[in-house]
């Protein structure tokens, strides 16, 4: 009988699934078993100020289509992902490293502290340059 594998959370509107994302599945993947808190469209138009271009359920489908995703929950929290974290009970939250550089736990509603008492570990992983979502609307806009 094997070793239980970590339980990965991992959040995000993956709009337009693109190679990008789906290396940072990958990389999430080799560490344990992937749990994706996605977006709702109804938190995409608020905080982005545009719906997304796929609905949830096309979103939800192809994640759930990607041999490295494990399960797909909604993030009911909107801004504060601490529920959805709680409700998922992952040992590491992973991130992009583009969110290095800004303020993430502001971003996510919680704190280093609040992760520690529930012994979660923030891990982020390389982000893949040259590929973005904005990027692909933008070539069909300009195509």
């Amino acid at each position: 009988m094997g070793l239980k594998r970590p339980t990965i959370y991992t959040g995000g509107t993956f709009d337009l699934l693109h190679p990008g994302h789906m290396a940072f599945l990958q990389r999430c993947h080799e560490i344990g078993d992937v749990i994706v808190s996605l977006n709702t469209d109804e938190f995409i138009v608020e905080y982005k100020g545009r719906a997304p271009v796929m609905t949830y359920r096309e979103r939800e489908a192809t994640l759930l289509g990607c041999k490295w995703v494990a399960a797909v929950v909604p993030n009911m929290g909107g801004a504060d992902s601490k529920p959805t974290i709680e409700q998922v009970r992952p040992d590491y939250v992973i991130i992009g490293s583009d969110w290095a550089r800004r303020d993430y736990y502001y971003q996510m509603g919680f704190d280093q502290d609040w992760l520690d008492e529930r012994s979660i570990g923030l891990v982020y992983i390389p982000y893949t340059d040259g590929i973005s979502t904005t990027a692909i609307k933008a070539r069909l806009t300009n195509g």
